[in-house]
């Protein structure tokens, strides 16, 4: 009996079909009685079975060519309204057509019964098909949204049939087939499939307020679809995302997804098989890149994880997310309470992610600056080699090229140490990437911040790029650098092209839908900063087996000069010409 009264399409059909014959008959005699003021001649009544079969014949069929009834009744819109007026219009122009024809076989027939009736039909025939939309969305809290789908998958009929069934406030109006020529023009549920091409015409046409990327698509195409949607007033853009494998979840289209370079040759087999029942040592656990590393090590399965962070905060943070982790509060710098670490749980790989990284602050924390970054991380690679540790990855910066600040600078120094320690049995590599998106002190969380706070958002300079990259692509890539080390490799990741950052600020405040109304207010360049950012000191670079990964020429260093440099820095009244001597390209500014 439930099942009997369970909605289908060939149900809803059905019922439509015998509504509007039983409206065309409430219509048509209706027409009768406006003509004839409430009093209809015999004469007149002799033919009425006969118009009102013709009649409703043809408008039963026009409405049927003008897919009429594919409509879901509470998704019913204006576009439903103006096929219905269409089908109509053939439906009577075709009867006008047969009454010349056949004018013996219908008379006496009043033609001024076509006029009222085509009215009267279709405000009955209207107000049927939208009344279930009025009822449903004035007991609704969500207004129903007519969105275009993107992508033709199994997501898209997926969310077509959750918007049938009421499970969603997204009305499918259409769907753009990005990939799929064979797909465009059919039909899927009664949806409409067009091709990407038409997107701006099916916007317009279809009053669409959202949109649902249901695929996986190439950045470049992403950046292209949300712009044009953008420039057609869609600000509402959501992207599918499963969750657990089973749970699919709409996702706000973010700054994070336009941006984020996507290496192809991420090869998850070999980060795997090296990571996996190894004891691995992470410093700076608690930081962005360092916890993302983290979570990578204890899902490629490491034997162990030791984290050391001096922030008893962000230690407990990441301690959260992997509770099987060996949490070790400590400074890089207290050598003895290092060694310690690694003479009780001697790792196999070490990852050394702590650094004070903001450029601002180690300008102004020029002696703090060097300790830690140079100092703290002398002291692990010394450690390292000392426990004889297989391997050891440096995560540098792309600041470390051609420096001008401290920070840079004090990398570079840590670059040039790493590629010319002897090393014994310990393989030794540093690392360089830029910007990851999200970290923390980076400019995404601070142009959000701003927006939410009603701008103005503020820019350094109009002309500053930097390179952009997703924390956990750079993780992986980074992982992925230690499988085919050697020793002594200075690995450059491959960040794609660099981003205008006051480009970055218009998309976001596009995406967040407040174009007008927030500002970008150039402040000017802080102390230290870099216009751009390179990711080399030159053109010479070696390429690995991975188009993502590349390796930069060696830079020579005498081991023991470069000891009494450090030395000579650290002792030295004047750091800023000691680093120099150090780093003879770091012009500081």
């Amino acid at each position: 009996m439930i099942s009997l009264l369970q909605p289908t399409a060939l149900k809803r059909v059905i019922f439509f079909i015998i509504s509007d014959i039983l409206i065309s008959l409430f219509s048509l005699y209706s027409s009768y009685l406006l003509r004839f003021n409430f009093h209809i001649p015999d004469n007149f009544l002799d033919t009425f079975w006969f118009v009102f079969g013709v009649l409703t014949l043809l408008k039963i069929s026009s409405m049927i060519l003008f897919r009429v009834y594919k409509v879901v009744w509470r998704f019913f819109s204006l576009s439903d309204a103006k096929h219905i007026i269409l089908s109509h219009i053939l439906a009577y122009t075709l009867f006008a057509i047969f009454y010349h024809i056949f004018k013996d076989i219908i008379n006496p027939f009043p033609r001024s019964i076509i006029v009222i009736d085509i009215f009267l039909s279709l405000i009955f025939i209207g107000a049927l098909r939208i009344s279930k939309r009025v009822i449903f969305e004035s007991s609704s809290s969500k207004a129903i949204k007519p969105s275009i789908l993107i992508g033709v998958n199994e997501n898209t009929t997926h969310l077509i049939k959750s918007a049938f069934k009421g499970q969603s406030e997204y009305f499918p109006s259409a769907i753009i087939s990005i990939d799929d020529t064979t797909t465009t023009n059919m039909y899927i549920h009664n949806v409409k499939v067009y091709d990407i091409s038409d997107i701006a015409t099916v916007v317009k046409k279809q009053d669409i307020k959202s949109a649902i990327i249901t695929q996986d698509i190439s950045k470049e195409l992403l950046n292209s679809i949300v712009n044009s949607l953008n420039t057609l007033g869609i600000i509402e853009i959501k992207r599918v995302e499963l969750l657990d494998f089973k749970t699919k979840v709409f996702k706000d289209i973010s700054i994070e997804d336009l941006l984020a370079r996507e290496p192809k040759d991420l090869d998850i087999d070999a980060i795997s098989e090296f990571i996996k029942d190894r004891v691995v040592l992470i410093t700076g656990a608690g930081g962005s890149i360092g916890s993302e590393i983290v979570r990578q090590c204890d899902r490629f399965g490491a034997k162990e994880l030791i984290l050391i962070d001096n922030s008893e905060f962000n230690l407990y943070q990441i301690g959260e997310d992997v509770p099987r982790a060996k949490l070790k509060l400590a400074n890089i710098l207290d050598v003895e309470i290092i060694r310690e670490i690694f003479k009780r749980y001697s790792p196999s790989l070490v990852i050394h992610a702590a650094a004070y990284k903001h450029v601002p602050i180690c300008e102004e924390n020029i002696t703090v600056a060097i300790q830690n970054n140079i100092i703290g991380s002398k002291n692990i690679i010394d450690l390292s080699i000392e426990f004889n540790v297989e391997k050891l990855v440096v995560v540098s910066t792309d600041k470390a090229v051609r420096p001008t600040n401290v920070m840079g600078a004090t990398k570079r120094v840590v670059e040039l140490y790493a590629q010319n320690v002897p090393s014994g049995d310990t393989e030794i590599v540093a690392v360089r990437f830029g910007n990851v998106l999200g970290s923390s002190g980076s400019v995404i969380p601070k142009f959000k911040k701003q927006l939410e706070e009603g701008g103005p958002i503020t820019v350094t300079h109009p002309q500053i790029t930097r390179y952009f990259m997703l924390i956990p692509e750079a993780c992986q890539l980074v992982l992925q650098t230690a499988t085919i080390a050697k020793g002594g490799e200075l690995f450059v990741l491959d960040m794609g092209k660099p981003v205008k950052i006051v480009d970055l600020a218009k998309q976001m405040i596009r995406l967040y839908g407040k174009e007008g109304e927030v500002e970008i207010e150039f402040v000017g360049l802080r102390d230290g900063e870099k216009l751009y950012e390179e990711l080399l000191l030159d053109d010479s670079e070696k390429e690995t087996k991975y188009s993502s990964i590349f390796i930069a020429k060696p830079t020579l260093y005498e081991y023991q000069d470069l000891l009494n440099d450090i030395d000579n820095l650290l002792s030295s009244n004047e750091p800023i010409r000691a680093l120099q001597k150090i780093v003879p390209e770091f012009s500081h500014k």
